[in-house]
């Protein structure tokens, strides 16, 4: 299982860290990647992150104001949001892929969490 945390409200111009948490398996054997779905817009790829955290991958639309990491004693990886703008609000989910090598497409995944809000308003 994966467990997304940490959206709410903020600012534009603004930052937030999500985490995803896995539990049940070792996330560190698998890709994992950051996905957003906007209220009537299709699921996109974010940021992905391969097994060895030596490969990352970006949307073009967030590019330089979003990194991925990962923490693989704890299984966790994170996504640091910076500069936020209002087009960035959705909710964001975290899936994990077992070739490891990440992917932006979200038909890459087998293994999705529950989701996590982030609003990005004034």
């Amino acid at each position: 299982q994966l467990q997304a945390s940490g959206g709410g409200l903020v600012q534009p111009g603004g930052s937030l860290t999500l985490s995803c948490q896995a539990s049940g398996f070792t996330a560190a054997w698998h890709g994992v990647g950051w996905f957003r779905q906007a209220p009537g817009k299709e699921r996109e790829g974010v940021a992905s992150i391969s097994n060895t955290g030596e490969d990352e991958m970006y949307a073009d639309a967030v590019k330089g104001r979003f990194t991925i990491s990962r923490d693989t004693a704890n299984d966790t990886v994170y996504l640091q949001m910076d500069r936020l703008k209002p087009d960035d609000t959705a909710v964001y989910y975290c899936a994990a892929e077992v070739v490891g090598r990440g992917s932006l497409d979200p038909r890459s995944y087998n293994d999705w969490g529950q989701g996590t809000l982030v609003t990005v308003s004034s």
